[in-house]
């Protein structure tokens, strides 16, 4: 299986760092810099959270504004709906901004929030026992 690593532009590392951190998510120091740090999402699937000057030498093109614009929707699977209730409200308590509202589709319950650099996460749980 293929490892999945998202690059995502930050205005301030250690605020995102700490964001993340009240979010339950931890770091591996070995990719872990002033300029970058390396989020641990799943076994197989990390999120690179880059200065916006660093995030700039990968690519030709602008950054993006994610206060106006969506490039994409980070959606991070947990165990329960009592989880995805957790993380969006301590999204939400420790800065982050609201998104869409609950979405519950009986197996499936999704909520969202806006980070500290308004990219978008969608925080989903789904029944696997429910679909039949």
């Amino acid at each position: 299986m293929a490892q999945l690593f998202v690059n995502v532009a930050v205005k301030d590392l250690d605020k995102s760092v700490e964001f993340f951190t009240k979010l339950g998510f931890s770091f591996n120091p070995q990719f872990t810099d002033e300029k970058g740090t390396c989020m641990i999402v799943g076994s197989d699937a990390f999120v690179m959270l880059l200065t916006e000057s660093f995030f700039q030498e990968f690519t030709k093109k602008s950054l993006a504004n994610a206060e106006s614009t969506t490039e994409t929707i980070l959606a991070i699977s947990v165990d329960s709906r009592q989880a995805v209730d957790t993380m969006v409200n301590t999204a939400l308590e420790a800065g982050g901004f609201a998104s869409n509202e609950v979405t519950d589709q009986g197996f499936m319950y999704s909520w969202s929030f806006q980070d500290l650099d308004h990219h978008l996460w969608e925080v989903v749980y789904m029944d696997e026992n429910a679909i039949s």
